[in-house]
């Protein structure tokens, strides 16, 4: 596939807006489309040009406020097709995973807010039903579509309306089980319900699985550009809908097979058909829009389509920062160490002095920080592909074994294997390692993304440690510890960088359940759980308050709370998590427990989902940093004088 067909590449191979090299206003078709009504008005053949644009402009914004590049430059032809066929919003599309709907909110009138994509104030980077009428359904997790689509088809059915519901799925989303439980139910409905497979080999991570190695050999053994052509034969006439059918099945089906996957669950399948070629898009999407029933379209893009650089590493430019596209991105070569780095390099020292180390992730192997570990020791490395209820239950069986398996998981997917964790992890007591990545406020990616309930839901789980650090080498620390327990553990960590603490080689274990007070102080005692130490530390300074580093959540250090309520006038807990079920909320069970009546007062988030943005200002937005800390203590002070 090329890049933008007949567009002028800039160094690093950025396609050039096309009327840049006339003169004309930048976007000139572009800015003249702000609903898909517009759009609709336009002739087939300028349909051409605005991919070019609109290609061009994605890439303009996402180099300007960061975001997710590759995939967005993957879906532009799919998306002016279903917009270009379909009535929206009274048809629904349902985007999966979501971050490949840049080219979808730029023609659903929201060109102008691209500007202030994921910070605060601004738009989201994944469909939201509050931000705009077209976002038919909220996704930022994987492997949801299907659901969601099959039941707005059936609830059209059931109100006697015409409207049609689009699945559009890809990046990895099908090696999950999801999917697949979504349609073992639709084969046996009568809906309207249209799915697209996305196919591009690509997750955020390489696409793996059975499911995935089925696709490529589809299109590496048979070959691809002759099913291409039959598809231009069958489809391009645009012949009567029966004759349609009976032609497809007769060609396509001698050439390519998943067919008898997918057709097994009840679909009419359809393709593969080049999803950057509009004028097969379009014909196909107008046919399968008059047919009646679950119909499956596999439709095979490119992730990064269009600038060589995202084409060449896709993985890179899935998510990149602010960037220069005529430059590329700039690896970093220095700068405090990140969590996830940490991580990624004890894993390798830890598996070094302990055999029967694994690690295991849903394909996350990038942003879990595993990439070294999977190069150093291949066999003792698992991507389950987007399928956390199953790593968990993997990770299980590994450690009935005798192994020990380490799940570096985000801490807001670890809510899909919850289930699994208490079932299969905790009521057996085994050993399970998991490394919670990007616990509380996350940044761009918002109220979906942010770990903010990992401690309430692990808390309350039997058997379950769970220790939040305060820098970085108390996470290699508690790394260490969590992998000498003979139960399951969870270390909790930030997005991003720490204080700058340094690493040291040496691995000891921590005494579990026990805190570590940092500061003796007067009348305050501030209980700091994980990255809220150091605003609490600066606050201290201040109010000269006694400050702990409690580093467990469970099992709470009793002792140390009991110190901290009989010899203060007040007891302050701070936390990066929800306040309801947090660690705050296990100091106050632990007062009441103890027989002790004291004045506390819990900061934490609040009972609401945070929002995109800036993780400092979002924090000190909700009184988690110095200040916020400091005045809040002020405050409740000030009532009990």
């Amino acid at each position: 596939m090329s890049s933008i067909g007949g567009a002028q590449d800039l160094p690093g191979g950025r396609a050039a807006d096309p009327d840049a090299r006339s003169g004309a206003e930048p976007y000139a078709l572009l800015r003249t489309i702000n609903d898909p009504a517009a759009l609709r008005s336009l002739d087939r053949g300028s349909l051409r040009r605005l991919a070019d644009e609109l290609r061009a402009f994605v890439l303009d914004s996402v180099s300007q406020t960061g975001g997710h590049l590759s995939s967005n430059l993957g879906t532009v032809e799919l998306t002016i097709a279903l917009h270009y066929v379909f009535d929206t919003p009274e048809d629904r599309i349902v985007w999966d995973v979501g971050h490949q709907t840049y080219p979808h909110k730029i023609l659903t009138g929201r060109r102008e807010a691209m500007n202030r994509l994921r910070m605060l104030g601004g738009i989201s980077g994944f469909p939201r039903r509050s931000e705009s009428g077209y976002d038919a359904f909220g996704t930022a997790h994987s492997s949801t579509s299907i659901s969601a689509a099959l039941g707005m088809a059936t609830a059209a059915k059931l109100k006697g309306e015409s409207r049609r519901a689009i699945a559009v799925i890809g990046d990895g989303a099908m090696s999950a089980g999801m999917p697949f439980e979504a349609m073992n139910n639709a084969g046996v409905m009568d809906v309207n319900l249209l799915v697209i497979l996305n196919d591009n080999d690509m997750s955020i991570s390489p696409a793996v699985g059975a499911l995935n190695r089925y696709l490529t050999r589809l299109m590496s053994g048979r070959p691809y550009s002759a099913a291409r052509e039959a598809s231009e034969r069958v489809l391009g006439g645009v012949p009567p809908l029966l004759e349609l059918v009976k032609k497809v099945k007769e060609h396509a089906k001698g050439l390519v097979t998943p067919s008898t996957l997918f057709e097994e669950f009840g679909f009419h399948y359809f393709g593969p058909i080049d999803g950057h070629d509009l004028d097969a898009l379009v014909p196909t999407l107008a046919n399968l829009r008059e047919l009646h029933g679950p119909q499956f379209l596999h439709v095979v893009t490119k992730k990064g389509q269009g600038y060589k650089l995202a084409e060449a590493d896709p993985v890179l430019y899935h998510g990149p920062g602010r960037f220069d596209p005529a430059e590329g991105i700039k690896k970093s070569t220095g700068g405090r160490l990140t969590y996830t780095q940490v991580f990624g390099d004890w894993l390798c020292d830890m598996a070094a002095i302990e055999p029967r180390l694994v690690a295991i992730t849903p394909a996350m192997r990038e942003g879990s920080g595993l990439v070294k570990f999977a190069q150093k020791y291949p066999d003792r490395y698992f991507d389950v592909g987007i399928a956390e209820q199953h790593a968990v239950t993997f990770a299980a069986g590994l450690a009935c074994e005798g192994m020990k398996p380490v799940l570096a998981i985000y801490s807001t997917f670890l809510q899909r294997g919850y289930d699994q964790l208490i079932h299969d992890v905790a009521i057996q007591n085994l050993p399970v390692v998991f490394a919670l990545d990007r616990a509380g406020i996350v940044g761009g990616d918002g109220a979906t993304h942010n770990g903010v309930f990992d401690f309430a839901f692990l808390r309350c789980v039997p058997n379950m440690v769970v220790m939040a650090p305060s820098d970085e080498n108390e996470c290699r620390q508690m790394l260490y510890t969590a992998c000498q327990l003979n139960s399951p553990s969870a270390v909790r960590y930030p997005r991003g960088s720490g204080p700058g603490v340094a690493v040291t080689s040496q691995m000891n274990a921590l005494p579990v359940g026990r805190a570590d007070k940092r500061r003796q102080g007067r009348k305050v005692a501030i209980l700091a759980f994980g990255s809220m130490l150091h605003p609490s530390l600066e606050a201290a300074d201040v109010l000269d308050a006694t400050v702990y580093n409690m580093r467990f959540v469970k099992p709470l250090d009793l002792d140390a709370v009991a110190e901290a309520l009989r010899s203060h006038d007040l007891v302050v807990t701070v936390e990066e998590h929800q306040v309801q079920g947090g660690g705050g909320a296990a100091v106050a069970e632990a007062a009441a427990g103890l027989g002790l009546n004291p004045s506390l007062l819990l900061l934490g988030l609040p009972d609401r989902f945070i929002d995109h943005g800036d993780p400092a200002v979002l924090l000190a937005s909700v009184g988690l940093d110095g200040t916020g800390i400091i005045e809040a203590i002020q405050a409740r002070l000030a009532t009990l004088t």
